[in-house]
């Protein structure tokens, strides 16, 4: 029996399917579903095999998150089946990145708790923190970004709010919270030894 016919026609239902949801038909999504599954499949083992061993991140879940940001994409004017599958492995890849993204920031800290540089000032009442420390910490930071150590002189010792110390440094608003940002967790990390 050849095959090529009735490949052909489950790529034409595809692409019907698609056409029938993007136009707000939601029991076309239903007999969707089942068609594209294994090749979503597919594409998340694909993906998937460049990864890690003991990924934490599962095959199944992969093609999961991408349904549901297929589904969000419901919008989209689907040209054929192979649109719709390019579009799902570029939602994978980008899942898998922002995967990889995520563990790699808890391993730089990011499942330290959270601790305002404003509550320095707290935690230094409390917990005895050295002013000399912070001063000697933030020559450090200003060894290594000038700019970041201006900003908590402007910030933290001089009580500026963003948009000031935005002003008073020449730089955008946008610019002062990122590098407080960095500043503020820079310093906890010098501070606390975390």
């Amino acid at each position: 029996m050849n095959k090529e016919p009735q490949d052909r026609a489950q790529r034409s239902e595809v692409t019907r399917l698609l056409n029938a949801w993007r136009d707000g038909k939601g029991d076309a999504l239903q007999e969707l579903i089942p068609l594209v599954y294994q090749e979503l499949r597919r594409l998340a083992h694909h993906h998937m095999r460049g990864e890690r061993p003991g990924h934490t991140l599962q095959t199944t879940a992969v093609i999961h998150e991408a349904f549901l940001k297929l589904i969000d994409q419901s919008a989209v004017n689907w040209e054929n089946r192979a649109h719709f599958f390019g579009v799902a492995s570029q939602l994978m890849r980008r899942i898998l990145v922002d995967h990889a993204r995520a563990r790699a920031a808890e391993k730089r800290g990011g499942g330290a708790p959270h601790v305002a540089l404003d509550d320095v000032a707290l935690v230094g009442s409390e917990q005895n923190v050295d002013l000399i420390a912070l001063d000697e910490a933030l020559e450090r930071l200003a060894a290594l970004d000038p700019q970041q150590s201006r900003i908590v002189e402007l910030r933290f010792f001089g009580g500026l709010t963003i948009d000031e110390a935005a002003a008073v440094a020449g730089i955008s608003p946008a610019t002062v919270k990122r590098e407080w940002a960095m500043a503020k967790a820079w310093l906890y990390r010098a501070l606390t030894g975390l």
